[in-house]
């Protein structure tokens, strides 16, 4: 009898360790496929062209959503393809007057859509916001 529960027991030790040995090699399969899946996220982002660098509180950006430091994508038809300088954005603005434009932003190292409705209101122009081009 006590032979019989010793190999029963180092059968259950030996399965203990098999199935530990297993859940740490799934642990760490699972962490190398969420770092990659992470970086190649990261390298997926589109390339920014402009920056947002003021946001005046009660104007059309600011009740938007859009926040300083936004890195922009799209701004309606204009992307980093297209973008010769910040007279695009204007144009693309003064066109927009009153119609909702879609802006593309990179925020936080994540891609952000937002639906920005240039108009008149108290302050200065239709957006109230300071755009500035990237330097590439």
């Amino acid at each position: 009898l006590q032979n019989d529960h010793k190999a029963l027991m180092k059968q259950v030790e030996e399965a203990l360790h098999q199935l530990h040995a297993r859940e740490k090699e799934k642990h760490a399969r699972d962490e190398a496929e969420a770092l990659a899946e992470a970086m190649s996220q990261n390298q997926s982002l589109p390339q920014a062209f402009a920056k947002v660098n003021a946001v005046t509180p009660g104007s059309p950006a600011s009740i938007s959503g859009l926040q300083v430091d936004d890195e922009i994508v799209e701004f309606g038809s204009v992307n980093i393809n297209n973008f010769q300088n910040l007279q695009n954005i204007a144009t693309v603005v003064q066109h927009s007057e009153g119609r909702p434009l879609s802006v593309t932003v990179i925020r936080g190292g994540k891609k952000v859509h937002e639906l920005l409705t240039p108009k008149r209101w108290a302050g200065k122009g239709l957006l109230g916001c300071n755009i500035t081009p990237l330097q590439r």
